[in-house]
C-alpha cells in the first residue's frame, strides 16, 4: 500500500483498533470483547501447523458474535482457574488488500500471563490474520479473527481468548 494520507489514517484506526482489543482483553471488562466483532464473524485459536496444514481443528472457535458472548458468559460463570492478569502485545502490524469497507490485515502478538506468586511466562505467540469490515457508524469490526499460535504444545491454562 502506498505511503498516503488515506493509508495513514487507515493504519492509525487499524492500530488503535488493536491496541483498544488488547486492553479490553487485558484490564476487562471480558464483556468489551465481543463489541469488536461483527454479527456474523469467525474467531479461532488455531496451532501454526493445523493452519498450514489446512486442518480446520482449533482449541477455540466462535462463529458469531452471540457465540463470542456466550464465552464471555462461560469464563465468567461456570470455568474454574486461578486468577491471572494477562498482557497482550500486538506488533508489525500489515495492512493487505484494503477497501472503504473491508480490510485484510496481518499482526504478530505474544501473550503474557502472570499467576499470583509466580514469575511472568510466555503463554503464547504467533500471528492474527485478520478481515475488517467498516460499520454504518465508521467504526471498524473484526468479521475474522484467526489466532494462529507458533508452539504444537497448548497451554492448559488457555481461559482467556488471545
Amino acid at each position: 500500500m502506498p505511503v498516503t494520507l488515506e493509508a495513514a489514517q487507515l493504519f492509525y484506526e487499524f492500530h488503535n483498533l488493536y491496541a483498544r482489543y488488547a486492553e479490553a482483553l487485558d484490564d476487562g471488562p471480558l464483556e468489551l470483547w465481543p463489541t469488536f466483532f461483527a454479527d456474523h464473524c469467525m474467531y479461532q485459536i488455531i496451532p501454526r501447523d493445523n493452519f498450514d496444514r489446512h486442518l480446520p481443528i482449533a482449541i477455540m472457535r466462535c462463529e458469531s458474535r452471540a457465540m463470542i458472548e456466550d464465552r464471555v458468559t462461560a469464563v465468567n460463570e461456570t470455568m474454574m482457574y486461578e486468577p491471572r492478569y494477562l498482557r497482550h502485545h500486538t506488533t508489525d502490524l500489515r495492512i493487505g488488500e484494503a477497501t472503504d469497507s473491508t480490510a485484510a490485515v496481518k499482526a504478530n502478538f505474544s501473550v503474557v500471563e502472570v499467576l499470583p506468586d509466580e514469575l511472568p511466562r510466555i503463554l503464547m505467540t504467533g500471528r492474527y490474520i485478520d478481515r475488517l469490515e467498516r460499520q454504518a457508524t465508521g467504526d471498524w469490526l473484526f468479521s475474522e479473527k484467526l489466532c494462529v499460535f507458533d508452539s504444537v504444545l497448548v497451554p492448559n491454562s488457555i481461559v482467556f481468548p488471545v
